[in-house]
């Protein structure tokens, strides 16, 4: 088995700009995803997807994998993660490297560690799985979620039949929290993005502390919080 791992870490996010590479506990954003995936020993390669020279040293200073950069017309807001995805695919295998399996992690959840990458692909051992998704509970079950008309009225909010019910007995909800996407592929072809969630895809259940996604700046403050408690043990 050949394994990949692919960190897509563009140059133009607009909301933080320059996220991905934001100092964080002392070290790039980026680099605790090349960590994870390095000390986990389950890839031959472990690849960042990026447009920038900038971006490809810090990567290449912490481990990384980037012969090429990702092409410009992948590097746009409207890009899919995926297409990039293919794009390294075929890029390897014009320089003679072939896999078996992906994994796409995003820089933008730094929490999750080795241990659950070993977990994803234990789990797509035992289940002979074409792919492996990580997700964690969510804080509110989107049951007791209603829209708000623009008057602010509540009238009629949310459903009757659990307006009253206790959490604990509602079955949990869950969501993609973006750490781990593990997909088995022949050559360079992936499932179209639609199909992913399809036949023979499992769920790897993480804890909601490891699957802070970030987006603002009080997100990478939890994140820094979070790893400082981490190196207390």
């Amino acid at each position: 088995m050949k394994n990949i791992a692919v960190i897509p870490a563009r140059s133009g996010s607009k909301g933080l700009p320059d996220k991905n590479i934001r100092m964080v506990n002392g070290k790039p954003l980026l680099a605790y995803t090349i960590e994870a995936a390095l000390e986990s020993g389950c890839f031959d390669t472990v690849h960042v997807s990026t447009d920038s020279e900038k971006y490809a040293e810090i990567a290449q200073q912490f481990g990384a994998d980037v012969p090429f950069l990702r092409s410009a017309a992948l590097a746009t807001d409207t890009a899919s993660a995926w297409d990039a995805v293919r794009e390294v695919l075929a890029r390897y295998a014009q320089l003679g490297k072939h896999f078996d399996t992906m994994m796409l992690m995003q820089p933008t959840t730094p929490l999750r560690t080795g241990e659950d990458v070993r977990a994803a692909y234990a789990l797509m051992r035992e289940k002979q799985a074409k792919s492996v998704i990580a997700v964690c509970e969510v804080d509110h079950s989107p049951l007791w979620c209603d829209t708000i008309p623009d008057s602010g009225s509540m009238k009629g909010f949310g459903r009757k039949d659990l307006a009253w019910v206790n959490r604990q007995i509602l079955r949990p909800y869950y969501r993609v929290n973006g750490a781990i996407y593990l997909l088995s592929v022949d050559g360079i072809a992936i499932p179209p993005d639609d199909e992913i969630y399809e036949d023979n895809c499992y769920a790897l259940f993480m804890d909601r502390k490891k699957s802070v996604d970030i987006d603002s700046e009080d997100d990478l403050a939890l994140v820094e919080f979070l790893l400082s408690r981490r190196g207390r043990g």
